[in-house]
């Protein structure tokens, strides 16, 4: 059995979890066994849709204490889950919690742990994983011996893959102790899709030369339906919130398209951005270190060639 322990936010299903879903059918198929999703927690999504993603059935331990993240009372309860339906492979996707979670499961599992994975395993001589290393700069390609393996896949490094499948519903009963975190305040940012879960991302950095200029990278992210990022010393700054920087020491992020305009790509920039499927740069310093890396570059001043770009879009829609 292959078990994937699906995330969630505001009892919602994250995109980052619908993958790790796929990722999880992929090995099950591969190891000729069946796969199930464990959902924690009350959500308001249909679990049977999970389906879709590959899930044959869905383990459901509906408790509303479990809508937010307790590391070591949820570690415990998908170790129990884990045990009671002798899953011998655990797949979480490589988030803010699954980078806290995964580990602790693989302890009271006992099992053998790859995080950051970057492709299916290699079941032809034992059971390989190859995952990024050295901030994504190359990959390490590791064999995990024990009985129970688990693994934590990179986000948009798999991507999803639709099934003609409706999951089972299962609800299970586990006894949930009290959680040992109690939460006091949460301050939420409305209105924004997540970076960690965003398709598009543009971003800005000290090539904007100020606050009052950021219009330009917000017409244009409005445009294409993206979010909104910068480097550390906008944040530093205090140009943009903190909650917006990418980077070695910010947000890890792995969009289908990173849009990077007036940043010239120091390595702790490019660290937190170099598994985006598709790196845009602009700037108008032809020596940036950020065109090494970029898929397209632009050499150009960034406010002639943004609103542009800006306008280009808008038109290309209009045509729609």
């Amino acid at each position: 059995m292959v078990l994937v322990y699906i995330d969630q936010a505001d009892q919602q299903i994250k995109k980052s979890s619908l993958e790790a879903m796929s990722y999880g059918a992929a090995i099950a198929k591969q190891l000729g066994c069946d796969v199930a999703a464990l959902v924690l927690g009350t959500v308001q999504d249909n679990l049977a849709d999970l389906g879709k993603h590959g899930a044959q059935k869905v383990y459901h331990l509906k408790n509303e204490s479990l809508n937010s993240l307790d590391v070591k009372l949820h570690s415990t309860l998908i170790a129990t889950a884990a045990k009671n339906v002798n899953a011998t492979v655990v797949v979480f996707a490589h988030n803010i919690n699954g980078k806290a979670i995964a580990p602790a499961v693989a302890v009271k599992l006992e099992a053998g742990i790859v995080t950051g994975a970057s492709s299916l395993p290699n079941t032809e001589n034992g059971f390989v994983v190859t995952k990024t290393v050295f901030s994504g700069k190359a990959f390490a390609s590791i064999q995990i011996e024990t009985a129970i393996k688990v693994i934590a896949i990179n986000q948009n490094s798999f991507g999803l893959v639709d099934y003609d499948n409706v999951a089972i519903i299962e609800e299970i009963n586990i006894s949930v102790p009290a959680p040992s975190i109690k939460i006091t305040k949460v301050d939420k940012i409305e209105g924004e899709i997540p970076l960690t879960e965003a398709s598009l991302v543009v971003s800005g950095g000290r090539g904007l030369k100020g606050p009052e200029h950021w219009n330009i990278l917000l017409d244009l992210a409005k445009a294409l339906g993206a979010s909104t990022a910068c480097s550390r010393p906008v944040s530093d700054s205090d140009w943009r919130p903190h909650h917006e920087h990418v980077g070695q020491t910010g947000i890890q992020i792995a969009p289908n398209l990173y849009i990077a305009i007036g940043i010239s790509g120091a390595i702790q920039h490019l660290a937190g951005v170099n598994r985006s499927k598709t790196i845009v740069v602009i700037n108008k310093d032809p020596e940036a270190p950020f065109f090494k890396a970029a898929d397209y570059g632009v050499i150009g001043d960034a406010f002639e060639v943004v609103p542009a770009l800006t306008a280009a879009v808008l038109k290309s829609k209009a045509a729609n």
